[in-house]
């Protein structure tokens, strides 16, 4: 039983580290779109709103591929909850998974994903296409 809860360990600790690097890209994401947004309204210069939404889509991206990663090596724990001791082996491809869990595109446009990225992308647009800062000055 001892290979067995070390080898879930592992895994959980893999999970954690991944967790931690979504929430660090929705810091990212809030910091750096704020960042943009304050600088445009400082400068009264709405044609740096722009210039937030590579970085809003790359973080996008990369908070999906890390909960999808994340969700694989959940089925990964599961799996291995479910072995016998005898044949824990600390493997840790998700390769035999892979296709028990949703895709990288769909994991995305998720609950959790979409629910984040989704409005700050709609007051993104609001304020590119309707430049409020002109009314502020």
């Amino acid at each position: 039983m001892e290979k067995k809860l070390k080898h879930l360990e592992i895994i959980q600790n893999v999970i954690t580290r991944l967790a931690n690097n979504s929430f660090s890209l929705k810091g990212w994401t809030v910091i750096f779109t704020a960042a943009v947004l304050g600088f445009a309204i400082k400068e009264s210069n709405s044609n740096y709103i722009p210039l937030v939404l590579l970085p809003i889509f790359a973080f996008w991206g990369l908070d999906g591929y890390y909960l999808r990663q994340e969700k694989l090596f959940r089925a990964l724990y599961g799996k291995v909850r479910k072995l016998d001791e005898q044949d824990i082996n600390f493997e840790m491809d998700t390769s035999s998974i892979d296709g028990k869990v949703d895709s990288w595109r769909s994991t995305c446009v998720s609950r959790t994903i979409l629910g984040f990225y989704g409005p700050i992308l709609i007051v993104i647009l609001i304020l590119i296409f309707i430049p409020i800062i002109h009314i502020l000055k």
